[in-house]
């Protein structure tokens, strides 16, 4: 696999509220932070742009409202950020949708100003606004790398009574999206190491 020299990170919705396991229920892969954590640093210590989205819930009741604790990025995140060093970038995108791309300021203005062609997609909910920013991205004519074990979702319910355990919500999305040609759909140590 080849990562560009300037390929973007977007690291989507790492943020404090979606440990509520009380609003959101039983999630998966407990590595995800981890992973996501070894991405940021990687794109850092090679000098490629980091873009960093973070979901301003317009609903009441959210743990991702502006002005509750959980619409902070987590400790490890807020961390990193603005620890770039190299020149590749940074920005912070704020979103109240799904999509990265309809956030504000404009992701895809701000990536066709840098030549950016190609973005590695890392974040929460696999299924949700990570799956989403990944679609449009491919929409949008990007090379779009979906880092599967550096996202995590939830379980979810849906009609007919149906429910999926958040292990198989993941995999349905990887399905889709890479099945679907939106995306490649890769493990994360498979990034990082095309990206040293």
């Amino acid at each position: 696999m080849n990562i560009a020299e300037n390929a973007a990170l977007v690291v989507v919705d790492v943020q404090k509220g979606f440990e509520e396991e009380g609003h959101w229920g039983p999630r998966n892969n407990p590595g995800a932070d981890e992973n996501i954590a070894s991405l940021i640093d990687t794109w850092q210590a090679t000098g490629r742009p980091v873009v960093f989205v973070r979901h301003d819930s317009p609903k009441p009741d959210s743990p991702l409202r502006p002005g509750h604790a959980g619409n902070d990025f987590k400790e490890y995140v807020e961390e990193r950020r603005g620890k770039g060093g190299s020149g590749g970038g940074e920005l912070l995108v704020t979103k109240s949708v799904n999509s990265a791309f309809y956030g504000t300021p404009d992701l895809d203005a701000w990536l066709r100003a840098a030549g950016i062609s190609q973005i590695v997609v890392a974040g929460i909910q696999t299924n949700m606004c990570a799956e989403t920013t990944a679609r449009m991205g491919g929409n949008l004519g990007y090379e779009v790398v979906f880092a599967y074990d550096a996202t995590y979702t939830f379980d979810l319910v849906g009609p007919f009574g149906w429910r999926l355990l958040a292990e198989e919500v993941a995999r349905g999305t990887a399905v889709s999206l890479h099945g679907g040609g939106f995306a490649r759909v890769v493990l994360t140590g498979e990034v990082v190491g095309a990206a040293r």
